[in-house]
């Protein structure tokens, strides 16, 4: 694929701040020009050498490392010139600086990145796997992220649209020899290589769905009656006091948010305001920004004190009022209080006896969210996903399965070769092979400047 540009971009790729070492890179045509003038020569390809970084009267800025990564072996497949210098900020700005004045221009967010990927050194998978590595939450997502840096992830995408083509091929040699003798539509091999492809559908999504909890995680909100232990259950799930704990009701009056991981899935809990006709308009703000969040949920965990007659037999009612396309989860609480043991029970919503304040049953709830949404801590092969991912995914398989439907019941060449054709088009939406420029405008002003 031919250079994205003939320009030169320039960034600080470091963190904001105060360190020990700063860098600033610079890629595009002009470096070997940037470094004859800022180093006093052009460093040695994929050498480490000692520079005074020079300004305009060749005084020096700063003293570092430059290292020089001539086209195409580099990370954007341009010339690369890597300045690694002290990390102050003003000493960052000055190398930056004069090399804006050398004819560099400041870097785009993510366009390192999206260098890379015009150059053909990554695909587009592999490039959000970068700023999803940058972005892991957990050792699991870290890994998952650099599986699919590898292109692990890619490759899988690949062989499934391989597979694809390849019955698409067999399904138009059936179209234009149509004089052969065996009818290659109704050959049990064609039904197999279908079933086949089905069957990969089946495990890649899981895969990537895997990862996709790595990466995103679960949304969960607490909510209840005042003093139902909402704000007591987010201190035991996040280990500790998170949110304040009084007797008094309505004490929490706006949302608590909280980040924490069970066995690598993260989840973004919140504390929400007791449920209640509000007393006051502080406390009406709280509920109305509450059921606003629950409006948004993954999932919901909705308490209610075990040993409050009147809670227990409101509850039918409470659930009805929360809305009807969000998961819900009745969390029993306060069974310190009564005579019931910690359990689970599946129905429709499911329960959970607990204690929050013993801790008995919350091991229950941590297995409940992990099975909730089918999340395996145990899997080794997650692969970094998003959710755009996931919707291709998702299509794709909806056209194979169309033509399956095309050739069990109509034998209708034409029209299983067309959805195969339209499953391959989303696949490549996946690697970017099929892509627009709005969907890698999203894609990479996600990123860092410098990156």
């Amino acid at each position: 694929m031919a250079q994205s540009s003939s320009d030169s971009i320039a960034a600080i790729s470091t963190a904001a701040g105060r360190g020990g070492i700063g860098i600033v890179r610079v890629s595009g045509s002009g470096c070997r020009a940037i470094a004859a003038a800022l180093l006093g020569a052009v460093p040695a390809p994929r050498m480490a050498e000692l520079h005074a970084f020079l300004d305009r009267s060749d005084e020096p800025i700063d003293e570092g490392i430059a290292i020089f990564f001539p086209a195409p072996n580099s990370y954007t497949g341009e010339d690369v010139l890597e300045l690694q210098g002290h990390g102050g900020p003003v000493v960052l700005d000055l190398v930056l600086r004069r090399v804006l004045e050398l004819g560099a221009r400041p870097a785009g967010a993510g366009e390192f990145t999206q260098r890379a990927f015009l150059n053909g050194k990554l695909d587009l998978a592999q490039a959000e796997a970068i700023a999803d590595l940058i972005d892991s939450g957990s050792t699991q997502a870290a890994r998952a992220a650099l599986r699919s840096l590898q292109g692990e992830f890619s490759s899988q995408v690949h062989e499934l649209a391989e597979a694809v083509t390849e019955l698409r091929m067999w399904v138009e040699a059936a179209i234009d020899f149509p004089e052969e003798e065996i009818d290659f539509l109704q050959d049990q091999a064609l039904t197999d290589r279908m079933q086949g492809i089905r069957s990969r559908f089946t495990a890649i999504t899981e895969t990537a769905r895997q990862g996709h909890l790595l990466r995103d995680g679960l949304t969960i909100v607490i909510a209840g009656r005042p003093n139902a232990g909402k704000s007591s259950l987010l201190n035991r799930l996040a280990g500790y006091d998170a949110a304040i704990v009084t007797a008094t009701a309505g004490t929490t009056r706006d949302v608590l948010r909280e980040r924490i991981e069970i066995d690598g899935l993260p989840l973004h809990v919140l504390d929400t305001a007791g449920l209640r006709s509000a007393g006051d308009d502080i406390e009406r703000e709280g509920i109305r920004r509450a059921r606003r969040e629950i409006e948004r949920a993954d999932r919901v965990l909705f308490l209610v004190d075990a040993s409050d007659a009147e809670a227990v037999a409101a509850l039918e009612e409470d659930l009805a009022a929360l809305p009807a396309q969000v998961p819900r989860t009745v969390i029993c609480n306060k069974i310190d209080r009564t005579t019931g043991p910690a359990k689970s029970t599946a129905g429709n919503p499911p329960q959970i006896w607990l204690s929050v304040a013993t801790g008995a049953g919350v091991d229950l709830l941590r297995e409940h969210l992990k099975d909730c949404v089918g999340f395996n801590p145990a899997g080794s092969g997650a692969l970094s996903a998003r959710t755009r991912h996931l919707d291709a995914l998702r299509r794709a398989r909806a056209h194979v399965e169309q033509a399956h439907r095309l050739l069990v019941e109509r034998h209708a060449g034409e029209l299983v070769a067309e959805e195969l054709h339209d499953a391959q088009r989303e696949l490549g939406e996946i690697t970017g092979e099929v892509s627009s420029e709005q969907l890698l405008g999203r894609i990479f002003a996600s990123f860092c400047i410098g990156k």
